[in-house]
C-alpha cells in the first residue's frame, strides 16, 4: 500500500472573508399597500397586460414584511453572517417628496433589530429598482428632479439608520434598471426612449449615487463604508495570453465608459462612448465631482459573460454562442463561471477600487421534485461552486475581493419572469409561504462554516 500525506484543506478563503446572501425589497417584502407604503413603478408595471409572466404582482411576494423574523432566524441557522437587503423608497417616501412615512422607517428598525439579535451584519442598498410611481409620473430617471428627490431620500435614510448600518450600497444595477426600463421597455416603467434621453437617465442615476455617498459621509458615522452595486456582462479572454487579455479588458472599459468611467475617473471618455455607440449626456457644473467622490468598495453582480479574442487590430472580437451552449435556466444566463474571475481582475486593473465584493451571483433554475427535507438542486450547487472556484483563484492571486453574497436567499418575484424562475437557496411555497432550504443552501452553509470551497 502506498502511503500518502494528508492533504491540506483545498480552496481556503481569508479568515475575515464576508459570506452573505442578498435580497431586494420589491422582490420579497410584499405588503405592497401596507402601513402607508406608496405605489412603485413595479407595482404599476406588473398590472400592465403582458408585462409580467403569469400576471404576477408584488402584492404578497414572499411576505417578508411580516415574516422577516423567521427569515432572519433561518439565515442564522444556516450560518449566514452578512445580509444584503434593500430599503423600499416608496415605503419611506411614499410620493417621493418631503413626507416621511414613519411606519416604513419603523419597519426597517425592526428588521435591523432582528439582524442584531441573530448576529447578522446588515448591508443596506438605497435603491433596488422600486422608484415611487409619483416620481415616474413626472418623468422618472429622465428628469433631474428625480435626483433631487433621491438626495432627500438618502438623507432621510442615513439619518434614520446611520448608527445601525455600517455598510451601504447606493444603487443596484444601473445598466439594468435604466437600460431595460427606459431603453428596451421590458422592465418598469416600460419606456423606449431615444439614445440621448437614455444617456441622460444614466447620468441622473450616477448623480443619485453621488448624493448617496455624500449622505453616508455626512450621517453614517466614522465607520460607515459605501459603494455601488454594478452588474457586468464580462468579456472573458478565450486564451490567457497578453493579446486576448488586453482585448477583453479594453472591451470592458468600453462597455462601462458611461458608468464606471465617470465614477472612478471623473470624466466621460468620448472615444469609448463613440466606440459603443453611446451618447454623451448633458453635464452641469459640479456633476462629475459629485459622481467621482471616492468610494470604499465596488460591488459586482456577476451572472455570465461572453468570450472574446484579439482581432488583427487588437480590439475585442466577440465570439458567437453555439446553439447548444448550456444556460443556467434563462436564455441570457449562459454558463461562463470564468466571468467572475475576470470581472474582479479587469475592474481591479482598470479602476483600482479599494475593495471588491461579489454582491450577487446565482442561477434561476426550475426546481426538481422535493425529497424529504429539501430540494436537491444540484444544478444550482454546481453553478455556485464553479463560480466560487474562480473567486478563490482571484483571492489567492491577491485581488482585493473581500466577500461574496449569493443571490438569492429566497425564491422571489423575478421581475418580468414573475414567479416562474427561482433563484433562491431557500424554496418558497407561494401558496403557504413555507420555507424549505434546498441542497444548495445546506452546501453553502457548510462552505461558510469551514471557510473553504467544498
Amino acid at each position: 500500500m502506498v502511503k500518502t500525506k494528508p492533504l491540506k484543506p483545498p480552496y481556503p478563503f481569508p479568515r475575515n472573508f464576508a459570506w452573505g446572501v442578498a435580497t431586494a425589497a420589491p422582490q420579497i417584502e410584499g405588503a405592497a399597500r401596507a402601513d402607508g407604503k406608496g405605489e412603485s413603478i413595479w407595482d404599476r408595471f406588473a398590472r400592465r397586460p403582458g408585462a409580467v409572466r403569469g400576471r404576477a404582482t408584488l402584492d404578497v411576494a414572499c411576505d417578508h414584511y411580516h415574516r422577516f423574523e423567521t427569515d432572519l432566524a433561518l439565515m442564522a441557522r444556516l450560518g449566514v453572517k452578512h445580509y444584503r437587503f434593500s430599503l423600499a423608497w416608496p415605503r419611506i417616501h411614499p410620493e417621493g417628496g418631503l413626507r416621511v412615512n414613519q411606519r416604513g422607517v419603523d419597519f426597517y428598525h425592526r428588521l435591523l433589530d432582528a439582524c442584531e439579535r441573530h448576529g447578522i451584519e446588515p448591508w443596506a442598498t438605497f435603491y433596488h429598482w422600486d422608484l415611487p410611481q409619483a416620481l415616474e409620473a413626472r418623468g422618472g430617471w429622465t428628469e433631474r428632479a428625480t435626483v433631487d428627490a433621491f438626495a432627500r431620500y438618502a438623507q432621510t435614510v442615513t439619518r434614520a439608520f446611520g448608527r445601525r448600518v455600517r455598510r451601504w450600497f447606493t444603487l443596484n444595477e444601473i445598466p439594468t434598471f435604466i437600460g431595460h426600463g427606459y431603453r428596451l421597455g421590458v422592465h418598469a416603467p416600460g419606456r423606449r426612449e431615444a439614445p440621448a434621453v437614455v444617456a441622460q437617465a444614466f447620468h441622473h442615476a450616477l448623480l443619485a449615487h453621488g448624493h448617496a455617498v455624500a449622505a453616508v459621509r455626512e450621517f453614517g458615522g466614522a465607520k460607515a463604508r459605501v459603494g455601488l452595486a454594478h452588474d457586468l456582462l464580462v468579456p472573458i479572454p478565450v486564451t490567457e495570453t497578453p493579446a486576448d487579455i488586453a482585448a477583453a479588458q479594453s472591451e470592458l472599459a468600453a462597455r462601462n465608459a458611461h458608468l464606471l468611467g465617470p465614477l472612478f475617473h471623473g470624466r466621460y471618455d468620448g472615444a469609448l462612448l463613440r466606440r459603443r455607440g453611446q451618447a454623451r449626456p448633458r453635464v452641469q457644473a459640479g456633476d462629475l465631482a459629485l459622481i467621482a467622490q471616492p468610494v470604499d468598495f465596488l460591488g459586482l453582480n456577476i451572472y455570465s459573460g461572453d468570450f472574446v479574442r484579439a482581432s488583427r487590430r487588437g480590439r475585442a472580437e466577440i465570439l458567437p454562442w453555439p446553439p447548444q451552449y448550456p444556460t443556467a435556466g434563462l436564455d441570457w444566463l449562459r454558463l461562463a463561471p470564468q466571468s467572475i474571475y475576470w470581472a474582479l481582475r479587469h475592474c481591479h486593473s482598470l479602476y483600482r477600487p479599494r475593495e471588491l465584493y461579489i454582491t450577487e451571483n446565482g442561477a434561476g433554475y426550475d426546481e426538481p421534485a422535493r425529497v424529504p427535507g429539501e430540494f436537491p438542486d444540484l444544478h444550482r450547487r454546481d453553478y455556485l461552486r464553479n463560480h466560487l472556484l474562480h473567486v478563490q483563484r482571484a483571492v489567492a492571486e491577491g485581488l482585493p475581493c473581500r466577500g461574496y453574497f449569493a443571490w438569492s436567499f429566497l425564491d422571489n418575484f423575478e421581475w418580468a419572469e414573475g414567479y416562474a424562475k427561482r433563484f433562491g437557496l431557500v424554496h418558497v411555497d407561494y401558496a403557504t409561504q413555507r420555507r424549505t432550504p434546498k441542497l444548495s443552501a445546506n452546501w453553502y452553509a457548510q462552505v461558510i462554516r469551514e471557510n473553504r470551497l467544498l
